[in-house]
């Protein structure tokens, strides 16, 4: 993967949210401003043009001059600390961007001759905060724009894609929605707790909050969980996901790729532990009933075989 950089653009009024700092507002009790970031984690280096707050992740800040003087200009800011051949460029306030979104921007980019790519949204519209360009050419068309209008204050961001030699591509469902009004919040927080969306959409808030930067295999915690509840009994499951993420730990000085397969043979054993406790628990349930498991008159201590205890050689009347 070629290597690049990002710029985050999280200024402006957002004057529509009634001057609120927008990339401060929660989606999924995750900053906007954060889940941006979360998309951003093969980047070399990420800067973020806006106000300092606190953020999940380390990055390079920067601003505009002035404050809120517009995208051009807080996209100069930005360039100036990128460090990488690729740039993606990106807005602070896209709910369900993902990591292999940028990536895929990139790697368009670095397959072609282009000097930007651009996601398209499904109505068709270009996307050019949510796009990848090639560092030198954007700085040369940020500083021909300056020179040609005397400073980029206020310019808009079609005069800049226009001077630069675009491949478009399709952009993933959701992947470019972004949240100017307060209904397109309540959209962004509504579709995460859709029923298709939101064990992925905690467990990344999760890691993200917890610093974890590993790809999990959910299924398997979650098939773990369920042996465990159900053959062993409830407050089992969330114990023993906690003891085979802690066995996982162990392995954390090898690598992610280490702890993600350690996760999945702790997740093995303990679920066939618990297939054996639910085993055994079966049999004694079938000795309660009268079943033919051991205790049901065959040949065993105790009953009317040929054991010690029975009526035979051993010591005891036995049964008759």
């Amino acid at each position: 993967m070629t290597p690049f950089d990002v710029v985050v653009l999280a200024g402006g009024a957002a004057r529509r949210l009634g001057g609120v700092d927008k990339p401060g507002v929660t989606v999924g009790g995750r900053t906007l401003l954060d889940r941006v970031l979360g998309a951003c984690r093969g980047a070399g280096r990420t800067v973020v043009v806006g106000g300092r707050r606190a953020t999940v992740r380390p990055v390079v800040w920067a601003r505009e001059e002035p404050p809120g003087s517009g995208p051009l200009p807080a996209l100069a800011a930005g360039v100036r600390h990128v460090e990488a051949d690729t740039v993606v460029v990106l807005s602070g306030d896209l709910p369900f961007l993902r990591d292999g979104g940028v990536r895929q921007l990139a790697g368009a980019l670095a397959d072609g001759d282009a000097e930007g790519v651009l996601s398209v949204d499904p109505d068709g519209r270009d996307q050019p905060l949510v796009a990848a360009y090639r560092t030198e050419p954007l700085r040369r068309e940020l500083a021909l724009l300056a020179t040609e209008h005397g400073n980029l204050t206020g310019l808009p961001l079609r005069l800049l894609v226009r001077e630069l030699r675009l491949l478009r591509i399709p952009s993933a469902p959701l992947a470019s929605f972004d949240c100017d009004t307060w209904e397109d919040i309540a959209t962004a927080r509504a579709a995460i707790r859709e029923h298709g969306n939101v064990l992925d959409e905690w467990i990344t808030a999760v890691k993200d909050e917890l610093g974890i930067d590993l790809d999990v295999d959910t299924g398997v915690l979650l098939d773990l969980a369920r042996d465990a509840a159900h053959g062993v009994a409830r407050p089992a499951a969330p114990l023993t996901t906690f003891l085979a993420g802690y066995a996982a730990a162990t392995a954390a000085g090898n690598g992610p790729e280490a702890v993600s397969q350690a996760v999945a043979d702790a997740a093995r054993r303990a679920s066939a532990l618990a297939a054996r406790w639910a085993a055994e628990a079966d049999g004694a349930t079938g000795r309660a009933a009268g079943s033919d498991g051991p205790g049901d008159g065959s040949d065993v201590p105790g009953d009317g075989g040929t054991g010690p205890g029975n009526g035979g050689t051993g010591g005891g009347t036995g049964r008759r």
